[in-house]
């Protein structure tokens, strides 16, 4: 897949998905695929314009809290059948009129001969642009718009926003089934304070990465990938308070993973649902104690998930 960070033309006629895409939820999954199967029927190249980072970070000094890192969106674009993706800084075009993001960014630079978007989509500066006036805008030249419906779940719709209250609330079961996928992370082991390899629940550590929205302290049955293989985990997130921690970690048991170290390495962490939140316990054999239960508890939810 090709990644361009440039407002250049592209090369060849496209099928373009516009949006944010925090999360690429089953609302957002519709309006991609539109595109590429728009794409793939009129022989345009698949392709989705997003950004580097949240408006409202540049916009209003919010704190970045992102459902997903820029390279886990790029690959499940990838997953997608997007062959080509503008990852642009906002700051570059926050302050284009409408007019010009249609005539100067759509017509221009993404060579587009179709737009998808969502029911929601803003664009220009002050948001000024709407999916109405994209369609009209669009229409002199030449390129059509489709402009997905929302999606409702649980008589709500799914959004970026209310996944993000579900992940903050530990409720990893509603976050999922909006996802379409399991929420975890993918990310490098490093090392610890190895407690959990002398009590026996050695564990491979993670640190929680800057931007992302962070989940309810606490405990979840998790599934980990480790070459190509599934095991069930137990995945504490959260800063130890019976031990300690400075910062935030992500810290998983596999009770029947006896393979190598995975130093360094990037291993693949889905969340399944919420066993317990954090709390202090009176000491580590307590600790321990709570940890071999969890790892029962893991077990049983991750064999009902299969």
């Amino acid at each position: 897949m090709k990644i361009i960070r440039d407002l250049i033309r592209s090369e060849m006629p496209t099928s373009t998905a516009l949006g944010y895409f925090d999360g690429i939820h089953i609302g957002h999954r519709a309006v991609i695929s539109e595109a590429v199967q728009t794409a793939l029927r009129d022989g345009l190249i698949p392709s989705v314009f997003t950004l580097m980072q949240s408006p409202r970070t540049i916009l209003r000094g919010e704190e970045s809290r992102n459902i997903l890192t820029t390279e886990e969106k790029l690959d499940l674009l990838a997953q997608l059948g997007v062959e080509q993706v503008y990852l642009i800084d906002f700051r570059t075009i926050k302050d284009i009129t409408a007019e010009d993001f249609v005539r100067d960014m759509v017509c221009g630079c993404f060579n587009a001969r179709h737009i998808s978007c969502g029911f929601n989509y803003h664009f220009g500066a002050g948001a000024a642009g709407s999916g109405d006036m994209l369609e009209d805008m669009c229409r002199k030249y030449g390129i059509s718009v489709l402009a997905r419906p929302r999606i409702v779940m649980d008589g709500s719709p799914v959004s970026s926003t209310r996944i993000r209250e579900c992940i903050v609330a530990g409720d990893i079961l509603s976050a999922n089934r909006m996802l379409g996928r399991k929420y975890g992370f993918c990310l490098p082991v490093v090392h610890g304070k190895q407690l959990g390899r002398q009590w026996g629940t050695p564990t491979l550590n993670q640190n929680f990465p800057e931007g992302l929205v962070k989940p309810e302290f606490g405990v979840y049955a998790s599934s980990v990938v480790v070459d190509g293989k599934s095991y069930y985990g137990v995945t504490n997130i959260g800063v130890k308070p019976t031990v300690g921690s400075d910062r935030v970690l992500i810290e998983t048991w596999m009770p029947e993973y006896n393979g190598r170290d995975l130093y360094g390495e990037y291993v693949d962490i889905r969340l399944l649902r919420n066993i317990r939140s954090e709390r202090r316990f009176s000491g580590t054999d307590e600790l321990k104690k709570e940890i071999l239960k969890n790892g029962d508890q893991a077990k049983e939810i991750f064999l009902s998930m299969q």
